[in-house]
């Protein structure tokens, strides 16, 4: 599949040759599905709590006599038939777990397939160098004007701080407009938005990278996690510093 790439000024220089079969040759909705709803429950913080009639500030001082009022019987405010009153069937559990775990081979198959169905439906713009001199939303919604995009896109950037930096905040203040890292593309944040705009290196690079290994041997090694664990306490050692 050849897909356009665009310069700066949305002008098509060139195609990218990417492979098929290596994102799973045809769209696996069912697939695609199932990481996708892994994702969003693994979000979940599972702490939404509602309170009881001791949990709110409200006195214990009746509303008004029992008899003779001609109205209904009540006791305090925190009643749960009363407006701000309590839930009569609080919510009171200490943590929800919602996780759902999925095979890393099919995680790293779902992602991919996920970008082969963004390339069918030509919702994927590669640009050859995607960078800005400085801080300005106008220059980034003038490059999707250009690129011809018109709902909601997701700019995935360089992991270097250094060649996104400007990129990142001129995307803050654009309307429907989400950022991530390239190497950290998944499909729940492709999915979540109508386009994909990215550089054309990062693309190559993540095509490249470890989201292409669906084979046996898709496991990290021991050195690799123990690489990642250093760095995971070395952020944590600057944080606390």
């Amino acid at each position: 599949m050849d897909v356009p790439v665009y310069d700066m000024n949305g002008k098509e220089t060139g195609t990218l040759s990417v492979d098929e079969i290596a994102l799973g040759e045809s769209v696996n909705a069912p697939l695609i599905k199932q990481a996708y709803v892994r994702y969003h429950a693994n979000r979940r913080q599972g702490s939404a709590r509602t309170k009881n009639r001791s949990a709110l500030a409200f006195n214990s001082k009746k509303l008004y006599k029992q008899k003779g009022t001609g109205r209904a019987r009540h006791g305090t405010k925190s009643a749960p038939q009363l407006r701000k009153g309590a839930h009569a069937w609080a919510k009171s559990r200490t943590g929800d777990d919602f996780r759902k775990d999925m095979p890393k081979k099919m995680r790293r198959m779902a992602n991919r397939n996920a970008l082969l169905a963004k390339l069918v439906d030509a919702e994927v713009k590669v640009v050859d160098g995607l960078a800005f001199s400085e801080p300005k939303t106008k220059a980034l919604l003038g490059l999707l004007e250009a690129l011809k995009v018109d709902a909601s896109a997701l700019l995935a950037l360089s992991p270097d701080p250094a060649k996104s930096d400007n990129a990142r905040k001129s995307a803050r203040n654009a309307a429907n407009v989400a950022t991530c890292r390239a190497d950290q593309l998944n499909c729940f944040e492709m999915l979540n938005n109508r386009y994909l705009v990215i550089d054309k290196g990062d693309l190559e690079a993540w095509l490249a990278g470890p989201s292409s290994n669906t084979k046996k041997d898709a496991k990290p090694t021991k050195s690799e996690i123990a690489a990642r664990n250093a760095e995971k306490k070395a952020s944590k050692s600057g944080e606390g510093a």
